[in-house]
């Protein structure tokens, strides 16, 4: 496997990628109104004719062990493998779930071993999203597309330039070997309680009081922020005791109907806890999740990088240590690229069973199975 990557605006031409113009996937991530622009597709595609381009915007670009506002994208061709994207628009009466397991059957095939997933972050609900790409005996894993902390508008590129409101899967085919890796690094604090009023992944009561009122005395000073200060404090949810927990990002806030609005489903009955951490915990849990994703093989390695912008805002100056970290345990062949997210998409417990996660560090690493 060759990996290039390269970094742009519209201040001028793009340099790098040579001798991977037959590239098979292009992966472009970016957190500037360039992204948006059509210019940035059709400057892609002119490099890389042959390739599948999807990616995301941001809440920040990551190339390496370090971050940007600028476009990045990273070129990979595989030895022997190959990659093929379906996509999907979304409407508000969209069957998010059916709308998933449609583009799993159009990737389908009996050589797919791994599934890259890149969805608009505000008009998709990430729960039933991560429902309907299960099933289908293959790993997937990927993202919600971020705005930074603006929660305004978020796209996605899908062999076409970027738009709001669609959905991209990449599948990756024949002699290709991914692994995954996730961990959050926060603690619960403060009472159990029960989600009392919710409708999908609007939660209007917590213990039969107003869930915005309730959550914005835990917030103190910070509640006037919200909802971008709502990221610092996400909420774990469990259906029941023996359950382990998922962490739930907040996205918006409704003061006339005192309800919150999450990245994914928080079904009634419940039961909940705030969350907060500390920056060693976050960072710990990064090298946890490199662990975790670190194939044995010393070959050269993609590594996607699907993180929150919750730990962006938690970790301030410090945020490239978490990618630092990641860095170091993955060793020096690998190439880290990604993005911040409203939302991360892997596995949970079963391998092959997808869920949508906040707040964590998710790693896809990806290797050719074939000599190099």
């Amino acid at each position: 496997m060759k990996i290039a990557q390269i970094r742009g605006n519209n201040a001028g031409p793009w340099t790098g990628g040579e001798g991977l113009e037959d590239a098979h996937l292009v992966l472009v991530f970016g957190d500037c109104t360039y992204f948006q622009d059509p210019a940035c597709f059709q400057r892609l595609a002119a490099m890389f004719p042959n390739a599948c381009i999807a990616g995301c915007s941001s809440a920040g670009t990551i190339l390496g062990s370090a971050i940007t506002d600028d476009v990045v994208a990273t070129a990979i061709k595989f030895s022997n493998g190959s990659a093929r994207l379906a996509v999907a628009d979304v409407t508000p009466d969209t069957d998010i779930r059916a709308l998933a397991a449609g583009l799993m059957e159009q990737l389908k095939a009996d050589d797919l071993r791994h599934v890259l997933v890149f969805s608009d972050g505000l008009a998709v609900n990430g729960s039933k999203l991560a429902a309907g790409l299960n099933g289908y005996g293959v790993s997937v894993t990927g993202g919600l597309a971020a705005d930074g902390p603006r929660f305004e508008r978020t796209s996605v590129i899908g062999n076409a330039p970027a738009r709001a409101g669609c959905v991209v899967t990449v599948g990756l085919y024949g002699d290709v070997a991914a692994k995954t890796g996730s961990s959050a690094g926060w603690k619960e604090f403060g009472a159990e309680r029960i989600v009392t009023k919710s409708i999908g992944n609007v939660v209007t009561e917590i213990d039969n009081q107003p869930a915005l009122s309730l959550y914005k005395r835990y917030l103190g000073d910070l509640a006037k922020d919200l909802p971008g200060s709502g990221l610092r404090f996400p909420l774990s949810i469990r259906t029941n005791k023996h359950e382990p927990s998922i962490i739930r990002t907040m996205l918006a806030v409704d003061e006339a109907a005192q309800s919150l609005t999450f990245a994914g489903d928080v079904p009634q009955g419940s039961l909940c806890k705030l969350m907060r951490t500390e920056i060693s915990s976050l960072i710990d849990s990064a090298g946890s999740a490199a662990e975790q994703a670190k194939l044995t093989t010393d070959k050269p390695t993609l590594c996607l990088v699907v993180t929150c912008v919750g730990r962006r805002l938690v970790l301030g100056q410090l945020t490239e240590d978490e990618l630092a970290i990641v860095e170091t345990t993955l060793g020096p062949k690998a190439t880290l690229a990604g993005f911040y997210s409203y939302g991360e998409l892997a596995p949970f417990s079963d391998v092959l069973h997808c869920r949508l996660h906040n707040q964590t560090m998710t790693l896809t690493t990806i290797q050719d199975k074939a000599p190099c």
